[in-house]
This record gives C-alpha cells, structure tokens and sequence, in this order.
C-alpha cells in the first residue's frame, strides 16, 4: 500500500467515515458558529444541530474557513514524515479556504525546500470534491507520481457532473440568496429548483414541482436518462436528510437509467447543509473525459 502521498481534504467533500478510511483520506473540518460558539463540522456538531438552531433562531449559522495556521500544522505533519500531499478545497469562489491552503503551502515551502504539497481547487462542493478525492488515491495506488495526480486531478474536475435538487428555499432566502417573494412564490407552487455547480459556482437550473418524491425522482430522471456521456465506473447520491425509502427508490432508478458499477450514498455535512437545508438530494458524478 503506497504511503508516499498524503491525502487531506475539506471537510465540505462530505464523503463517510467508510470511505474516508478506505481511501486513506483525512478531512480538515471546516467552523460552525452556532451563535456565539464556534465548532467543528462533522467533529463536534452535525446537520441535526444545524436544522434545530435555525428552527429555533431563525437565523442560519455563520462558516468559517480553515486557517492558514490550520493547514499549515496538518501539511507539515505529513511532510516531516517524508510525505507529499495533495490537499482538495471547496470552489475558491465559496469560501477563502483555497486561498488559505495554498498560503499555507508557501509557508511550508520556504521553511522546508524539499517539503511538496499540491492543492487543488474542485471548483466544486460536496461529494464533487469527494470524487475527486477518491480518485487521487486511486491514482497514486496504481503508481501515478503525486504531481501526475495533481495534473489529472486539474483535468479531471472539468468532467464533473454535480447538481442538486431543493426542497425548500428558506436557507438561500435567509443567506440573502433568494428574494423573500421568489421563495414564497415557489413554495406556493410546490417549485423544486434545481442547482447546477457551473465554473466553481452555483446556477439554477430546471425547476421541479410536486411532492418530494416526485420532485426528486423527476430530477433523477433529468441528470441521467438518455445520456451518452456518463463515465459509468461511480456515482455518488448525496442528501441531507432525505427518508430512506426515498433514497432506496433514487438508487433503484439510478441503476435502471445507468449501469453504475458503484452507487455511494453519502450525506451533506453541516457547511452544505446550512445553504442547502434538509432533504435535499444531489447525484453526483463524472463525465467521460473530454481531454
């Protein structure tokens, strides 16, 4: 098992315990300021806590970027080591964690010459980062140098297929992200819309009406059916809180539309979470490569 390269990532990959430990993969937890307390994502709160202080406050939780300082002791933990690492941020454009990573690089570069650590903007969120994630530590068990993985990462993330379906619009409404008469207007027509991630931002896309269900298996249907470009080797169904038996009916249509070879059921954690709000459902995968 190849140990030469150090895999870090955002705690916002939002992929499980099981495939962190499988891939050899250790998140960096990003802060929730639950009012005046500020915690760890996935460490000392989860989603749970998120949802039930907004219920109760009205207000959403603030998120704050891993510090220089932060990644900067978790580089050089590997690096003394003889490690190279490859670090995979949220999009630059949502957070200033990328900024941070790469100064921490830096730092660690002019103090250590020989010190090697490559970071990569996913241009993404969720487990868009975690594919890429999981797919580096593919890479470098089959022999690929770190910086080759670094290179096929940065080719690699522009074949990403990452969306997401809502069911409610109060979290982009209180982030100041949809007008109040926009969300009550969508509410009152039962509207699902969905999110594209597009050039490291967020889009709207189709809108979708109905149930939940409906909503979120209409959704299912338009990533997915008819498509000649899906790279058939994993997809990720990601979600925040959706009931079981309707993620076990958005697994059986995924492999009734596409022949997957690997279907991952992940959960957002508390920093998509606090934007996206509950039961909101997201597949996630790659295209064939266009490179």
């Amino acid at each position: 098992m190849d140990e030469r390269l150090a895999i870090t990532c955002d705690s916002t990959c939002d992929l499980t315990e099981e495939l962190y430990t499988r891939y050899r993969i250790q998140p960096v937890p990003l802060g929730i300021v639950l009012g005046e307390e500020l915690k760890r994502d996935g460490v000392d709160v989860g989603v749970q806590d998120v949802f039930d202080y907004v219920k109760s406050s009205g207000t959403l939780p603030k998120t704050s970027a891993v510090s220089v300082g932060e990644y900067h002791e978790i580089f050089k933990a590997h690096t003394d080591k003889g490690r190279a690492v490859i670090h995979i941020n949220i999009s630059a454009e949502f957070s200033s964690c990328y900024q941070n990573a790469v100064a921490a690089a830096g730092l660690l570069s002019e103090e250590d010459p020989s010190a090697r650590v490559y970071v990569v903007d996913s241009r993404n969120l969720s487990s868009g980062s975690g594919h890429l994630c999981i797919l580096a530590r593919e890479l470098s068990d089959s022999g690929a140098s770190p910086e080759e993985v670094f290179n096929a990462l940065e080719k690699a993330k522009e074949d990403l297929d990452v969306s997401f379906v809502l069911q409610t619009l109060e979290y982009l409404q209180k982030g100041g992200r949809c007008p109040g008469i926009l969300a009550f207007g969508a509410n009152l027509l039962k509207l699902r819309p969905e999110i594209e991630v597009s050039g490291g931002r967020m889009v709207t896309a189709k809108k979708y009406r109905g149930s939940m269900e409906k909503s979120i298996l209409d959704y299912v249907r338009g990533r997915l059916e008819g498509r000649q470009d899906l790279d058939l080797k994993r997809i990720m169904i990601t979600h925040s809180y959706v009931p079981g038996d309707i993620v076990e009916k958005v697994r059986a249509l995924v492999l009734e539309l596409a022949p997957f070879e690997e279907v991952y059921e992940t959960f957002a954690g508390c920093t998509v979470s606090s934007h996206c709000g509950p039961c909101c459902l997201g597949v996630l995968f790659f295209k064939k490569s266009q490179n």
